[in-house]
């Protein structure tokens, strides 16, 4: 739904609950998207909004309840009854379980565990135990599983039977008896086989799979690389133990992507929202970063500081600092971003680190002579001095040299030393690449002005 057909079934939906037609809501509430709801449900208020959850059918509120960010899904919880929480536990899937879980304090766990199936239970805190951002953390154990000898149609009868309860059918696995993964099966191969055919014959026994343990940003990849809708995931010895789904790949690709625009910011990664953050943890994850680079802007001033005879002698040079600085800071950031994101998207490695800088020196090479004969042009025109004109043109090619270069490498250098990247984005290369720039713009003036 877009936004002004929200608003036309949040003014329905308030109208029948102002007019008491509860049987007519709950009907209007079925025809409403479970993905549309949450954003529906924070227009009214908490009564209102118990009264709408509890109209909702056992399968929908689950979708609705996995959908709500944990603040109302712990403000819900606080108001239902525990048949009501034992119903929307049975409902919604083990890898959605252990978020809320993973998202709610003690006394709200204790009473969730305390309305779940013992068995469910179980799994569950199997599934904790897996080191957060991995393979293991991130796969429900919810599929659809043949062993080799079962036919086409004895399959589709498994199906059948489970598939509703399972996250998802499209993708099925052959295991052999001690729960080896043998193959691969999707539905669209058991629809045109023969009933009658054994599994094991129509399979793919060329199965991509991950391990338990594997980092969850190696899980995204796979699947941006195979189109997959799922994943297996399997423990030392092959054994299939959960699979991750599409959806919960495209929520690590959020994460991470979040968390690289945050370190490239200089922010301290948050997990919360903006407006839950508060003021306090906002100032403190951004204040660790602002004051080491604080520190690091010194050295540019102290440089500044040792030509300050120079600075005196010829006041003008001051003007053209920001000039310098700011296009080696730009220069720096689009080669640094651009190298982040070949590295994310597996184009470059650290290996072809020579191969990079090679290429990122002739780009270098091309746009400093272009800004410089600009700026030779203007200074020429506004002052009439060759020598500064000079100056700042020679500077110009030279910083952005560096600034490329120094893009280039810093990436290449953190993701050499295991180091995420994106630290060495925008604020602290720019800080190295100021203190580079200034220095070189006085080592010119001075020889080429004679200060």
């Amino acid at each position: 739904m877009d936004n002004e057909e929200i608003e036309q079934v949040i003014e329905k939906i308030r109208e029948l609950i102002d007019n008491k037609k509860i049987n007519e809501l709950h009907s209007f509430l079925e025809d409403i998207n479970s993905q549309d709801l949450p954003e529906i449900l924070d227009e009214f208020n908490e009564d209102d909004t118990i009264m709408i959850f509890r109209l909702l059918a056992k399968e929908k509120a689950a979708e609705v309840f996995v959908e709500l960010d944990s603040d109302e899904q712990e403000k819900l919880i606080s108001y239902l009854t525990d048949s009501e929480i034992k119903n929307v536990m049975n409902e919604i899937y083990m890898d959605d379980a252990v978020d809320l879980i993973e998202e709610m304090p003690a006394n709200v766990v204790k009473r969730i565990l305390a309305n779940t199936k013992p068995g469910n239970r179980k799994i569950i805190n199997e599934l904790l135990k897996y080191p957060d951002s991995t393979a293991g953390s991130l796969m429900t154990t919810e599929f659809i599983d043949f062993k080799e000898n079962y036919t086409v149609e004895y399959a589709f009868d498994i199906i059948k039977q489970k598939g509703l309860r399972k996250e998802t059918v499209y993708n099925c696995y052959v295991l052999s008896v001690d729960r080896k993964l043998l193959g691969v099966i999707d539905i669209k191969q058991l629809l045109v086989a023969s009933p009658e055919m054994s599994v094991k014959d129509i399979m793919s026994t060329n199965v991509i799979s991950v391990s338990t343990l594997e980092d969850q940003e190696e899980v995204a990849k796979v699947f941006d690389k195979y189109d997959f809708i799922a994943l297996p995931v399997v423990d030392n010895e092959n054994r299939l133990v959960g699979i991750i789904t599409i959806d919960d790949a495209i929520d690590v690709i959020k994460e991470e992507t979040l968390e690289d625009f945050e370190k490239m910011a200089a922010v301290v990664p948050n997990d919360n929202t903006y407006f839950k953050t508060s003021v306090l943890k906002h100032a403190r994850n951004r204040i660790v970063w602002l004051v080491i680079l604080m520190f690091s802007a010194i050295i540019t001033g102290s440089i500044i500081e040792s030509f300050e005879s120079a600075i005196s002698t010829l006041p003008l040079l001051v003007s053209f600092i920001p000039l310098i600085m700011g296009t080696g800071g730009n220069c720096g950031s689009q080669t640094s971003t651009l190298i982040i994101r070949s590295m994310a998207m597996d184009e470059l490695s650290t290996k072809d680190w020579l191969k990079a800088l090679w290429k990122e020196i002739r780009v270098a090479v091309l746009v400093g002579i272009t800004l410089a004969l600009i700026q030779f042009g203007l200074i020429m025109l506004q002052y009439h001095d060759v020598k500064i004109a000079t100056v700042v043109a020679l500077s110009l090619v030279c910083t952005v040299i560096a600034a490329k270069a120094i893009g280039c490498l810093l990436p290449i250098g953190a993701k050499k030393i295991h180091l995420d990247p994106a630290i060495m984005a925008a604020p602290l290369l720019t800080t190295v690449v100021d203190a580079v720039s200034v220095s070189m713009f006085f080592v010119f003036a001075t020889s080429i002005i004679g200060l």
